[in-house]
């Protein structure tokens, strides 16, 4: 297993599986373990129905028992548009192959919308925790706007039968603070009802392209997750960081913006990919919210990208990955090795984290 991953690898291999001196010991994490729910959230003001839930989403898939997750989110239809999403694999056009691409993928759960999931409800919610994603970002208003809206009701995921919910918010945006009021009473009301809660923790706004792109800036990002626990993600889903310095290069010349210590750049991170994901592991409360990557864009290399995110997550003491178009937008066989092969970087014991 471990040959074939350091093939993936190539010629990052090295670089990413040598790496053994973080900023951060992995010492003063909470890492993930077979007894996660037990050992962290047993110990929280989550009720038993949500723990119920948790370790459902645990234990299922080819990654069950083991604390890390991989999960297939297709919400694409609506955040992307469906004819943009589908059209290289027109099979997920129809909901049921979503499903099944998740199960025979040896997923812990499947994310996709109130209309995919419900549609198949009845035959598979027993079968495969389903995380439902109550907002969206849709794109067919013109001119386009980067807005997430409610697409449903909270009540609606618990009738059939949902794991968990899903919800993005879009951090630094105009609409941010609308939309953490409405997923702060979305996620408050899904512990009610014993559903888990899980937080598409993005960043949105044109002034953090700079030089750089510091949407993917370790130091923003890290910032977005913890606004994300605060408001109880029981886990955050956030973009693997390429670069750091966000809060620097926003706070040049006459402009000021945010707070920051100059130690999270020299004493607190480094500019190996490892320790800028540790940085945003360290903001999801030391581990004890799982920060699960995502799996970005189908390219010219999926398999080789793929194993590089899973590792850089691993090692960082992150939870998981959550990946679907590389997965979706390729036959279904080739999409569940994709799965497989991300699942496989959690498996593998002589990966271990840094």
């Amino acid at each position: 297993m471990l040959k074939d991953i350091q093939e993936l690898l190539a010629d990052k291999a090295d670089y990413l599986l040598k790496f053994n001196n973080p900023k951060i010991p992995k010492e003063q994490l909470k890492l993930p373990s077979p007894g996660f729910v037990d050992d962290i959230f047993a110990q929280s003001d989550r009720n038993n129905r949500v723990l119920s839930s948790l370790q459902w989403i645990y234990s299922n898939g080819r990654l069950g028992r083991t604390g890390y997750l991989s999960i297939l989110p297709v919400d694409q239809g609506i955040e992307h548009s469906a004819g943009a999403s589908f059209a290289k694999n027109p099979i997920y056009f129809d909901p049921e192959n979503i499903v099944k691409l998740a199960i025979e993928g040896g997923c812990n759960a499947v994310a996709s919308t109130f209309g995919v999931l419900g549609i198949v409800a009845r035959k598979y919610a027993h079968k495969i925790p389903f995380i439902v994603k109550i907002n969206h970002n849709e794109l067919l208003t013109l001119p386009n706007k980067f807005d997430q809206v409610m697409f449903g009701q909270v009540e609606q995921a618990y009738n059939m039968g949902a794991a968990a919910v899903g919800a993005t918010i879009y951090y630094g945006s105009d609409e941010s603070t609308r939309q953490i009021t409405e997923v702060s009473e979305a996620f408050q009301y899904a512990h009610e009802l014993g559903m888990a809660t899980i937080l598409w923790c993005y960043l949105r706004n044109p002034d953090f392209k700079k030089d750089k792109d510091y949407h993917v800036s370790a130091d923003l990002t890290g910032q977005a997750n913890h606004l994300g626990v605060t408001i109880e993600a029981d886990i955050i889903k956030q973009k693997l960081p390429e670069n750091n310095g966000g809060y620097t290069a926003l706070n040049m010349g006459n402009s000021s913006y945010g707070k920051i210590d100059k130690k999270v750049y020299s004493e607190l991170c480094s500019d190996h990919p490892i320790d800028l994901c540790r940085y945003q592991v360290a903001n999801c409360y030391m581990g004890r919210i799982g920060l699960i990557n995502s799996g970005g864009a189908s390219g010219s290399n999926d398999f080789g990208d793929a194993a590089i995110t899973a590792v850089i997550n691993k090692r960082a003491g992150g939870m998981g990955l959550i990946s679907g178009r590389k997965a979706f937008q390729r036959p279904i066989q080739d999409g569940i090795k994709l799965l497989n092969t991300i699942q496989d970087v959690y498996l593998c014991k002589e990966i271990n984290v840094a």
